[in-house]
Protein backbone atom coordinates (compact mmCIF):
# COMPACT_ATOMS: atom_id res chain seq x y z
CA UNK A 1 0.00 0.00 0.00
CA UNK A 2 1.26 3.13 -0.70
CA UNK A 3 2.37 5.02 2.20
CA UNK A 4 0.52 8.43 1.86
CA UNK A 5 -2.60 6.37 0.80
CA UNK A 6 -2.08 4.67 4.47
CA UNK A 7 -1.61 7.61 6.33
CA UNK A 8 -4.94 9.49 4.99
CA UNK A 9 -6.54 6.49 5.72
CA UNK A 10 -5.38 6.48 9.19
CA UNK A 11 -6.22 9.88 9.38
CA UNK A 12 -9.83 9.91 8.34
CA UNK A 13 -10.75 6.72 10.40
CA UNK A 14 -8.97 8.57 13.59
CA UNK A 15 -10.78 11.57 12.98
CA UNK A 16 -14.40 9.47 12.49
CA UNK A 17 -13.40 7.73 15.75
CA UNK A 18 -12.97 10.91 17.65
CA UNK A 19 -16.22 12.26 16.39
CA UNK A 20 -18.10 9.24 17.30
CA UNK A 21 -16.60 9.44 20.67
CA UNK A 22 -17.62 13.24 20.83
CA UNK A 23 -20.90 12.46 19.51
CA UNK A 24 -21.65 10.07 21.88
CA UNK A 25 -20.04 12.26 25.08
CA UNK A 26 -22.81 15.09 24.11
CA UNK A 27 -25.63 12.47 23.88
CA UNK A 28 -25.12 11.22 27.20
CA UNK A 29 -23.97 14.82 28.53
CA UNK A 30 -27.91 16.21 26.85
CA UNK A 31 -29.45 12.94 27.95
CA UNK A 32 -28.42 14.01 31.72
CA UNK A 33 -29.29 17.60 31.29
CA UNK A 34 -33.18 16.47 29.52
CA UNK A 35 -33.12 14.18 32.89
CA UNK A 36 -32.72 16.76 34.98
CA UNK A 37 -35.13 19.03 33.21
CA UNK A 38 -37.49 16.44 33.65
CA UNK A 39 -36.91 15.94 37.15
CA UNK A 40 -36.92 19.63 38.09
CA UNK A 41 -40.79 19.72 36.29
CA UNK A 42 -41.74 16.49 37.79
CA UNK A 43 -41.10 17.85 41.51
CA UNK A 44 -42.43 21.34 41.20
CA UNK A 45 -45.43 19.38 40.13
CA UNK A 46 -45.44 16.95 42.75
CA UNK A 47 -44.71 20.07 45.20
CA UNK A 48 -47.53 21.90 43.75
CA UNK A 49 -50.14 19.45 44.20
CA UNK A 50 -49.02 18.80 47.77
CA UNK A 51 -48.84 22.46 48.55
CA UNK A 52 -52.55 22.30 46.86
CA UNK A 53 -54.04 19.49 48.37
CA UNK A 54 -52.93 20.81 51.86
CA UNK A 55 -54.72 24.53 51.55
CA UNK A 56 -57.87 22.43 50.26
CA UNK A 57 -57.87 20.10 53.50
CA UNK A 58 -57.82 22.73 55.78
CA UNK A 59 -60.09 24.56 54.20
CA UNK A 60 -62.57 22.05 53.95
CA UNK A 61 -61.69 21.17 57.77
CA UNK A 62 -63.20 24.67 58.70
CA UNK A 63 -66.14 23.90 56.66
CA UNK A 64 -67.02 21.40 58.37
CA UNK A 65 -66.12 22.51 61.40
CA UNK A 66 -68.73 25.12 60.32
CA UNK A 67 -71.15 23.21 59.15
CA UNK A 68 -70.69 20.98 62.65
CA UNK A 69 -70.94 24.09 64.44
CA UNK A 70 -74.48 25.35 62.32
CA UNK A 71 -76.19 22.02 62.92
CA UNK A 72 -75.11 21.68 66.26
CA UNK A 73 -76.44 25.42 67.54
CA UNK A 74 -78.69 24.57 70.65
CA UNK A 75 -79.58 28.73 71.57
CA UNK A 76 -81.75 31.32 70.36
CA UNK A 77 -81.39 33.08 67.42
CA UNK A 78 -79.66 36.66 68.20
CA UNK A 79 -80.47 38.22 65.52
CA UNK A 80 -81.77 37.78 60.95
CA UNK A 81 -80.82 39.70 58.32
CA UNK A 82 -82.52 39.08 55.13
CA UNK A 83 -80.88 40.73 51.70
CA UNK A 84 -82.76 41.05 48.39
CA UNK A 85 -81.10 41.48 45.16
CA UNK A 86 -83.95 42.25 42.33
CA UNK A 87 -83.49 42.42 38.46
CA UNK A 88 -86.75 43.59 36.13
CA UNK A 89 -86.63 43.26 32.33
CA UNK A 90 -89.79 44.12 30.10
CA UNK A 91 -90.05 42.84 26.50
CA UNK A 92 -92.10 45.62 24.70
CA UNK A 93 -92.79 43.14 21.88
CA UNK A 94 -94.70 40.81 23.83
CA UNK A 95 -95.92 42.55 26.91
CA UNK A 96 -94.17 40.66 29.25
CA UNK A 97 -91.88 41.16 32.65
CA UNK A 98 -89.26 38.81 33.57
CA UNK A 99 -88.37 39.45 37.78
CA UNK A 100 -85.61 38.08 39.47
CA UNK A 101 -85.40 38.06 43.01
CA UNK A 102 -82.54 36.80 44.87
CA UNK A 103 -82.69 36.77 48.94
CA UNK A 104 -79.47 35.80 51.34
CA UNK A 105 -81.57 34.98 54.89
CA UNK A 106 -78.75 35.42 57.49
CA UNK A 107 -79.38 33.85 60.66
CA UNK A 108 -76.91 35.39 63.69
CA UNK A 109 -75.87 33.14 66.42
CA UNK A 110 -73.50 33.56 69.46
CA UNK A 111 -72.44 30.30 70.63
CA UNK A 112 -69.26 29.34 73.21
CA UNK A 113 -66.77 27.19 70.60
CA UNK A 114 -63.57 26.81 69.85
CA UNK A 115 -63.77 26.52 66.10
CA UNK A 116 -60.89 28.44 65.10
CA UNK A 117 -59.04 27.70 67.99
CA UNK A 118 -58.20 31.72 68.66
CA UNK A 119 -55.10 32.71 70.83
CA UNK A 120 -56.58 35.53 72.18
CA UNK A 121 -58.84 34.28 74.78
CA UNK A 122 -62.33 34.91 73.65
CA UNK A 123 -64.50 32.08 74.28
CA UNK A 124 -67.25 33.33 71.92
CA UNK A 125 -67.46 33.00 68.42
CA UNK A 126 -70.13 34.33 66.11
CA UNK A 127 -71.82 31.59 64.20
CA UNK A 128 -74.13 32.53 60.96
CA UNK A 129 -76.15 30.67 58.85
CA UNK A 130 -76.67 31.99 55.01
CA UNK A 131 -79.59 30.53 52.97
CA UNK A 132 -79.83 31.31 49.54
CA UNK A 133 -83.49 31.87 47.98
CA UNK A 134 -83.69 32.03 44.03
CA UNK A 135 -87.09 33.27 42.40
CA UNK A 136 -87.88 33.76 38.48
CA UNK A 137 -91.16 34.90 37.55
CA UNK A 138 -93.03 35.75 34.26
CA UNK A 139 -95.84 38.45 33.98
CA UNK A 140 -98.18 39.95 31.13
CA UNK A 141 -99.38 42.78 31.02
CA UNK A 142 -103.41 42.61 30.05
CA UNK A 143 -105.28 45.95 29.19
CA UNK A 144 -109.26 45.37 28.72
CA UNK A 145 -110.76 47.12 25.91
CA UNK A 146 -112.60 49.73 28.63
CA UNK A 147 -109.33 51.61 29.00
CA UNK A 148 -108.97 50.46 33.20
CA UNK A 149 -105.89 50.09 34.41
CA UNK A 150 -103.58 47.78 33.29
CA UNK A 151 -103.25 44.21 35.14
CA UNK A 152 -100.70 41.85 35.42
CA UNK A 153 -101.21 38.05 35.10
CA UNK A 154 -98.73 35.44 36.35
CA UNK A 155 -97.51 33.21 34.05
CA UNK A 156 -94.68 31.18 34.90
CA UNK A 157 -92.70 31.35 38.38
CA UNK A 158 -89.78 29.53 39.58
CA UNK A 159 -88.07 28.98 43.04
CA UNK A 160 -84.84 27.70 44.80
CA UNK A 161 -83.73 27.36 47.89
CA UNK A 162 -80.33 26.14 48.22
CA UNK A 163 -76.97 26.84 49.95
CA UNK A 164 -74.15 29.25 49.02
CA UNK A 165 -73.06 29.75 45.62
CA UNK A 166 -68.88 29.71 44.28
CA UNK A 167 -68.76 33.45 44.66
CA UNK A 168 -70.39 33.35 48.38
CA UNK A 169 -68.20 30.20 49.16
CA UNK A 170 -64.67 31.98 48.32
CA UNK A 171 -66.01 34.96 50.24
CA UNK A 172 -66.05 32.29 53.26
CA UNK A 173 -63.07 30.80 52.78
CA UNK A 174 -61.18 34.06 52.52
CA UNK A 175 -62.41 34.80 56.17
CA UNK A 176 -61.19 31.14 57.05
CA UNK A 177 -57.80 31.84 55.70
CA UNK A 178 -57.64 35.43 57.84
CA UNK A 179 -58.37 33.27 60.83
CA UNK A 180 -56.25 30.40 59.57
CA UNK A 181 -52.88 33.06 59.82
CA UNK A 182 -53.31 33.36 63.13
CA UNK A 183 -52.56 29.47 63.70
CA UNK A 184 -49.09 28.37 64.17
CA UNK A 185 -47.94 26.54 61.33
CA UNK A 186 -46.76 23.02 63.19
CA UNK A 187 -50.97 23.16 64.04
CA UNK A 188 -51.86 23.76 60.68
CA UNK A 189 -49.70 20.98 58.82
CA UNK A 190 -48.34 17.95 60.19
CA UNK A 191 -44.93 16.38 59.19
CA UNK A 192 -46.80 12.69 58.64
CA UNK A 193 -49.07 14.72 56.09
CA UNK A 194 -45.94 16.24 53.90
CA UNK A 195 -43.92 13.47 54.18
CA UNK A 196 -47.23 10.78 52.90
CA UNK A 197 -48.11 13.21 49.94
CA UNK A 198 -44.58 14.60 49.08
CA UNK A 199 -43.73 10.49 48.58
CA UNK A 200 -46.87 9.49 47.00
CA UNK A 201 -47.17 12.75 44.21
CA UNK A 202 -43.40 11.99 43.35
CA UNK A 203 -43.84 8.24 43.26
CA UNK A 204 -46.92 8.97 41.09
CA UNK A 205 -44.20 10.76 38.76
CA UNK A 206 -41.67 7.95 38.84
CA UNK A 207 -39.19 10.11 40.97
CA UNK A 208 -38.30 7.64 43.55
CA UNK A 209 -35.56 8.61 45.59
CA UNK A 210 -34.78 10.04 48.95
CA UNK A 211 -35.81 13.44 50.12
CA UNK A 212 -35.68 16.07 53.13
CA UNK A 213 -38.12 18.73 53.32
CA UNK A 214 -38.88 21.76 55.06
CA UNK A 215 -41.44 24.65 55.73
CA UNK A 216 -40.00 28.49 55.74
CA UNK A 217 -42.05 31.52 56.95
CA UNK A 218 -40.38 34.24 55.39
CA UNK A 219 -37.24 32.86 54.50
CA UNK A 220 -37.07 31.55 58.03
CA UNK A 221 -37.16 28.11 59.12
CA UNK A 222 -39.66 26.48 61.30
CA UNK A 223 -40.21 23.51 63.52
CA UNK A 224 -42.22 21.36 60.47
CA UNK A 225 -38.72 19.88 58.42
CA UNK A 226 -37.44 16.46 58.20
CA UNK A 227 -33.76 15.82 60.51
CA UNK A 228 -31.42 16.16 58.00
CA UNK A 229 -33.00 18.82 55.98
CA UNK A 230 -30.47 21.67 55.06
CA UNK A 231 -30.77 24.71 53.16
CA UNK A 232 -28.55 25.27 50.30
CA UNK A 233 -29.66 27.33 47.49
CA UNK A 234 -28.36 25.40 44.35
CA UNK A 235 -30.47 22.33 45.05
CA UNK A 236 -33.61 23.38 46.51
CA UNK A 237 -37.50 23.37 44.83
CA UNK A 238 -39.89 25.21 46.55
CA UNK A 239 -43.72 25.97 46.42
CA UNK A 240 -45.45 28.67 48.38
CA UNK A 241 -47.77 27.24 50.88
CA UNK A 242 -51.31 28.85 51.97
CA UNK A 243 -51.47 31.46 49.15
CA UNK A 244 -54.78 34.26 49.77
CA UNK A 245 -57.07 35.52 47.23
CA UNK A 246 -54.13 38.32 46.78
CA UNK A 247 -51.67 36.05 45.87
CA UNK A 248 -49.87 36.57 49.46
CA UNK A 249 -47.82 33.51 51.14
CA UNK A 250 -45.79 33.79 54.46
CA UNK A 251 -45.04 29.91 53.72
CA UNK A 252 -43.05 28.04 51.28
CA UNK A 253 -42.35 24.37 51.72
CA UNK A 254 -38.86 23.16 50.64
CA UNK A 255 -37.24 20.32 49.31
CA UNK A 256 -33.73 18.35 48.44
CA UNK A 257 -32.64 15.55 47.06
CA UNK A 258 -29.26 14.54 48.53
CA UNK A 259 -28.58 11.88 45.88
CA UNK A 260 -30.15 13.45 42.87
CA UNK A 261 -27.35 13.78 41.18
CA UNK A 262 -26.55 9.65 41.48
CA UNK A 263 -30.41 8.97 40.46
CA UNK A 264 -30.02 11.41 37.60
CA UNK A 265 -26.43 9.10 36.26
CA UNK A 266 -28.99 5.73 37.34
CA UNK A 267 -31.47 6.84 34.90
CA UNK A 268 -29.07 6.93 31.83
CA UNK A 269 -26.78 4.35 33.06
CA UNK A 270 -28.17 1.71 31.32
CA UNK A 271 -27.81 3.27 27.68
CA UNK A 272 -24.51 5.28 28.42
CA UNK A 273 -22.81 1.66 29.44
CA UNK A 274 -24.01 0.10 26.20
CA UNK A 275 -23.21 3.34 24.24
CA UNK A 276 -19.76 3.17 26.11
CA UNK A 277 -19.27 -0.34 25.85
CA UNK A 278 -19.85 -0.21 22.25
CA UNK A 279 -17.46 2.63 21.62
CA UNK A 280 -14.95 0.93 23.89
CA UNK A 281 -15.17 -2.72 20.97
CA UNK A 282 -15.04 -0.15 18.48
CA UNK A 283 -11.64 1.92 19.70
CA UNK A 284 -10.21 -1.60 20.48
CA UNK A 285 -11.00 -2.95 16.63
CA UNK A 286 -9.67 -0.01 15.41
CA UNK A 287 -6.91 -0.14 17.37
CA UNK A 288 -6.05 -3.39 16.46
CA UNK A 289 -6.63 -2.90 13.21
CA UNK A 290 -4.10 -0.12 12.61
CA UNK A 291 -1.73 -2.24 14.94
CA UNK A 292 -2.23 -5.43 12.46
CA UNK A 293 -1.77 -2.89 9.31
CA UNK A 294 1.49 -1.68 10.51
CA UNK A 295 1.96 -4.67 11.80
CA UNK A 296 1.76 -6.31 8.09
CA UNK A 297 3.30 -3.34 6.95
CA UNK A 298 6.50 -3.84 8.96
CA UNK A 299 6.13 -7.62 8.08
CA UNK A 300 6.37 -7.35 4.69
CA UNK A 301 9.50 -4.80 4.75
CA UNK A 302 11.26 -8.04 6.97
CA UNK A 303 10.12 -10.51 4.92
CA UNK A 304 11.18 -8.18 1.80
CA UNK A 305 14.59 -7.61 3.66
CA UNK A 306 14.86 -12.01 4.42
CA UNK A 307 14.28 -12.42 0.87
CA UNK A 308 16.98 -10.06 -0.38
CA UNK A 309 19.55 -11.84 2.39
CA UNK A 310 18.87 -15.49 1.46
CA UNK A 311 18.93 -14.27 -2.36
CA UNK A 312 22.31 -13.12 -1.38
CA UNK A 313 23.18 -16.07 0.69
CA UNK A 314 22.25 -18.11 -1.86
CA UNK A 315 24.06 -16.23 -5.33
CA UNK A 316 27.37 -16.60 -3.76
CA UNK A 317 27.43 -20.41 -3.53
CA UNK A 318 25.49 -21.28 -6.58
CA UNK A 319 28.14 -18.67 -8.79
CA UNK A 320 31.15 -20.98 -6.87
CA UNK A 321 29.36 -23.91 -8.02
CA UNK A 322 28.54 -22.90 -11.43
CA UNK A 323 32.72 -21.80 -11.88
CA UNK A 324 33.54 -25.00 -10.37
CA UNK A 325 31.53 -26.92 -12.69
CA UNK A 326 32.54 -24.96 -15.90
CA UNK A 327 36.31 -25.24 -14.30
CA UNK A 328 35.78 -29.29 -14.43
CA UNK A 329 34.28 -29.05 -18.09
CA UNK A 330 37.42 -27.51 -18.98
CA UNK A 331 39.70 -29.95 -20.61
CA UNK A 332 43.13 -28.88 -19.10
CA UNK A 333 41.56 -29.34 -15.98
CA UNK A 334 39.47 -32.63 -16.05
CA UNK A 335 42.20 -34.15 -16.69
CA UNK A 336 43.86 -32.98 -13.32
CA UNK A 337 42.45 -35.52 -10.49
CA UNK A 338 44.06 -33.07 -7.90
CA UNK A 339 42.58 -30.36 -9.04
CA UNK A 340 39.14 -32.01 -10.35
CA UNK A 341 38.74 -33.39 -6.24
CA UNK A 342 38.98 -29.58 -4.84
CA UNK A 343 36.50 -28.39 -7.31
CA UNK A 344 34.24 -31.39 -6.20
CA UNK A 345 34.76 -30.67 -2.53
CA UNK A 346 33.80 -26.73 -3.37
CA UNK A 347 30.87 -28.02 -4.69
CA UNK A 348 29.95 -30.36 -1.88
CA UNK A 349 30.68 -27.28 0.56
CA UNK A 350 28.37 -24.81 -0.72
CA UNK A 351 25.71 -26.98 -1.32
CA UNK A 352 26.22 -28.02 2.26
CA UNK A 353 25.80 -24.51 3.04
CA UNK A 354 22.56 -23.69 1.35
CA UNK A 355 21.22 -27.22 2.33
CA UNK A 356 22.35 -25.55 5.92
CA UNK A 357 20.27 -22.37 5.07
CA UNK A 358 17.30 -24.67 4.10
CA UNK A 359 17.34 -26.33 6.79
CA UNK A 360 17.26 -23.33 9.48
CA UNK A 361 14.50 -22.40 7.56
CA UNK A 362 12.33 -25.35 7.44
CA UNK A 363 13.12 -26.51 11.39
CA UNK A 364 11.84 -22.72 12.06
CA UNK A 365 8.41 -23.32 10.28
CA UNK A 366 8.03 -26.68 11.95
CA UNK A 367 8.71 -25.02 15.44
CA UNK A 368 6.01 -22.52 14.92
CA UNK A 369 3.44 -25.23 13.91
CA UNK A 370 4.82 -27.75 16.68
CA UNK A 371 6.00 -30.34 14.23
CA UNK A 372 9.21 -30.10 15.58
CA UNK A 373 9.92 -33.63 17.17
CA UNK A 374 12.31 -32.62 20.37
CA UNK A 375 13.64 -35.31 22.60
CA UNK A 376 14.77 -34.51 26.06
CA UNK A 377 17.70 -36.47 27.54
CA UNK A 378 20.07 -35.33 30.81
CA UNK A 379 22.62 -33.32 29.42
CA UNK A 380 25.84 -31.64 30.87
CA UNK A 381 25.47 -27.62 30.16
CA UNK A 382 28.91 -27.15 30.18
CA UNK A 383 29.48 -29.75 27.87
CA UNK A 384 27.68 -28.56 25.26
CA UNK A 385 28.67 -25.09 25.78
CA UNK A 386 32.51 -26.89 25.04
CA UNK A 387 31.26 -28.58 21.90
CA UNK A 388 29.76 -25.22 20.40
CA UNK A 389 32.49 -23.20 20.85
CA UNK A 390 34.82 -25.74 18.79
CA UNK A 391 32.35 -24.81 15.91
CA UNK A 392 33.31 -21.27 16.08
CA UNK A 393 36.90 -21.56 17.17
CA UNK A 394 38.00 -21.47 13.95
CA UNK A 395 36.42 -18.56 12.97
CA UNK A 396 37.17 -16.70 15.83
CA UNK A 397 40.96 -17.19 15.37
CA UNK A 398 41.17 -16.33 12.07
CA UNK A 399 39.72 -12.84 12.77
CA UNK A 400 42.42 -12.45 15.77
CA UNK A 401 39.77 -12.74 19.09
CA UNK A 402 39.11 -14.84 21.89
CA UNK A 403 36.48 -17.02 23.54
CA UNK A 404 37.18 -17.24 27.20
CA UNK A 405 34.32 -19.31 29.36
CA UNK A 406 33.51 -19.00 33.19
CA UNK A 407 31.52 -21.86 34.08
CA UNK A 408 31.22 -21.67 37.24
CA UNK A 409 27.97 -23.12 37.88
CA UNK A 410 28.78 -26.29 40.67
CA UNK A 411 25.52 -27.83 38.91
CA UNK A 412 25.07 -28.28 35.26
CA UNK A 413 22.45 -31.11 34.69
CA UNK A 414 19.56 -30.41 32.58
CA UNK A 415 16.83 -32.35 30.30
CA UNK A 416 17.51 -30.93 26.60
CA UNK A 417 18.15 -32.07 23.48
CA UNK A 418 21.67 -31.88 22.89
CA UNK A 419 21.85 -31.13 19.25
CA UNK A 420 19.20 -28.48 19.26
CA UNK A 421 20.59 -26.82 22.08
CA UNK A 422 24.43 -27.26 21.09
CA UNK A 423 22.87 -25.47 17.89
CA UNK A 424 20.85 -22.28 20.19
CA UNK A 425 24.69 -22.06 21.64
CA UNK A 426 26.20 -21.89 18.38
CA UNK A 427 23.62 -19.47 16.78
CA UNK A 428 24.08 -17.24 20.26
CA UNK A 429 28.07 -17.30 19.60
CA UNK A 430 27.65 -16.79 15.56
CA UNK A 431 25.58 -13.66 16.55
CA UNK A 432 28.45 -12.14 18.98
CA UNK A 433 30.95 -12.82 16.34
CA UNK A 434 29.04 -11.04 13.22
CA UNK A 435 28.16 -7.97 14.78
CA UNK A 436 31.47 -7.32 16.20
CA UNK A 437 33.57 -4.73 13.84
CA UNK A 438 36.78 -5.57 15.06
CA UNK A 439 38.04 -8.97 16.43
CA UNK A 440 35.41 -10.61 18.74
CA UNK A 441 36.05 -10.85 22.41
CA UNK A 442 33.47 -13.24 24.34
CA UNK A 443 32.92 -14.06 27.63
CA UNK A 444 30.35 -17.51 28.12
CA UNK A 445 29.70 -17.34 31.86
CA UNK A 446 27.41 -20.23 33.93
CA UNK A 447 25.72 -19.50 37.53
CA UNK A 448 23.56 -21.33 39.54
CA UNK A 449 20.38 -18.92 40.77
CA UNK A 450 17.78 -21.79 42.84
CA UNK A 451 17.05 -24.24 40.71
CA UNK A 452 18.13 -23.13 37.61
CA UNK A 453 21.50 -22.65 35.64
CA UNK A 454 22.00 -18.70 34.07
CA UNK A 455 24.19 -19.22 31.03
CA UNK A 456 25.15 -15.94 30.02
CA UNK A 457 27.11 -14.82 26.56
CA UNK A 458 28.61 -11.08 26.51
CA UNK A 459 30.75 -10.00 23.58
CA UNK A 460 31.94 -6.43 23.39
CA UNK A 461 30.72 -5.81 19.40
CA UNK A 462 28.66 -2.98 18.62
CA UNK A 463 25.49 -3.02 21.11
CA UNK A 464 21.96 -2.72 20.50
CA UNK A 465 19.32 0.33 21.01
CA UNK A 466 16.74 -0.66 23.37
CA UNK A 467 14.32 -0.53 20.26
CA UNK A 468 16.20 -3.28 18.67
CA UNK A 469 16.22 -5.30 21.76
CA UNK A 470 12.66 -5.33 22.08
CA UNK A 471 12.79 -6.96 18.76
CA UNK A 472 15.54 -8.87 18.24
CA UNK A 473 14.17 -12.43 18.87
CA UNK A 474 11.49 -11.67 16.38
CA UNK A 475 11.12 -14.04 12.96
CA UNK A 476 12.88 -12.35 10.17
CA UNK A 477 14.04 -9.62 12.49
CA UNK A 478 17.55 -7.91 11.41
CA UNK A 479 18.86 -4.30 12.79
CA UNK A 480 19.88 -2.38 9.82
CA UNK A 481 23.41 -0.93 9.36
CA UNK A 482 23.69 1.27 6.61
CA UNK A 483 24.31 -1.53 3.76
CA UNK A 484 21.40 -4.39 4.15
CA UNK A 485 24.22 -7.15 3.61
CA UNK A 486 26.90 -6.12 5.23
CA UNK A 487 26.28 -8.52 8.11
CA UNK A 488 25.15 -12.15 6.66
CA UNK A 489 22.19 -13.34 8.07
CA UNK A 490 18.36 -13.84 7.52
CA UNK A 491 16.54 -12.77 10.87
CA UNK A 492 16.22 -16.11 12.09
CA UNK A 493 18.79 -17.55 14.26
CA UNK A 494 17.54 -15.92 17.75
CA UNK A 495 13.94 -16.64 16.46
CA UNK A 496 15.29 -20.15 16.50
CA UNK A 497 16.91 -20.19 19.99
CA UNK A 498 14.08 -18.46 21.63
CA UNK A 499 11.98 -21.10 19.95
CA UNK A 500 14.01 -24.19 21.52
CA UNK A 501 14.94 -22.28 24.95
CA UNK A 502 10.76 -21.88 25.61
CA UNK A 503 10.64 -25.57 24.32
CA UNK A 504 12.67 -26.51 27.05
CA UNK A 505 10.63 -24.58 29.77
CA UNK A 506 13.05 -21.91 29.59
CA UNK A 507 13.67 -18.23 29.34
CA UNK A 508 15.99 -16.08 26.95
CA UNK A 509 16.65 -12.24 27.40
CA UNK A 510 19.13 -10.25 26.13
CA UNK A 511 20.64 -6.75 27.57
CA UNK A 512 22.30 -3.77 25.37
CA UNK A 513 24.19 -0.69 24.95
CA UNK A 514 25.04 0.79 21.54
CA UNK A 515 28.18 0.99 21.20
CA UNK A 516 29.08 -1.26 24.46
CA UNK A 517 28.62 -4.83 23.17
CA UNK A 518 25.23 -7.17 24.57
CA UNK A 519 24.96 -9.66 26.96
CA UNK A 520 22.33 -12.88 26.08
CA UNK A 521 21.13 -14.28 28.74
CA UNK A 522 19.61 -18.67 29.20
CA UNK A 523 18.00 -19.58 32.22
CA UNK A 524 17.35 -23.27 32.29
CA UNK A 525 15.77 -25.31 34.89
CA UNK A 526 17.93 -27.85 36.65
CA UNK A 527 17.43 -31.48 37.34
Amino acid sequence: MNKKLFVLLVVLMSLSLIGLIFVQSFWISKSIDSGEEQFSSSVSEALNSVTNKITERESKNYFDRYLNAKDSIGGELKGTQLTNFFFIDRDVNSNEILLYEHGILEEDYGISSTFFDSSDGADTTIIKSYTSKRTTSIFREDIDLEGNTPRLNPIQRFEKIGGLNKMEKAAMEDVFMVYAKRVPIHKRVSKQEIELLLQRELENRGVDIAFEYGVYSNGLPTKVKSSKFKYAEANIYRSPMFVDYEGVSNFDLLISFPKKKRFLVQSILGLAMLSLLFTIIIVVAYAGAIYQLIRQKQISEIKTDFINNMTHEFKTPIATINLAVEAIRNPKIINDQEKVLRYLQMIRDENKRMHAQVENVLRISKLEKNQLDISKDRVNVHDIIEDAITHVQLIVDDRGGYIHTHLDAERCEVLANEMHFTNVIVNMLDNAIKYSEEAPKIDVFTERAKNYIIIKVQDQGAGMSKGVVKKVFEKFYREHTGDIHNVKGHGLGLSYVKKIVEDHQGEVYAESEKGKGSTFYIKLPLI
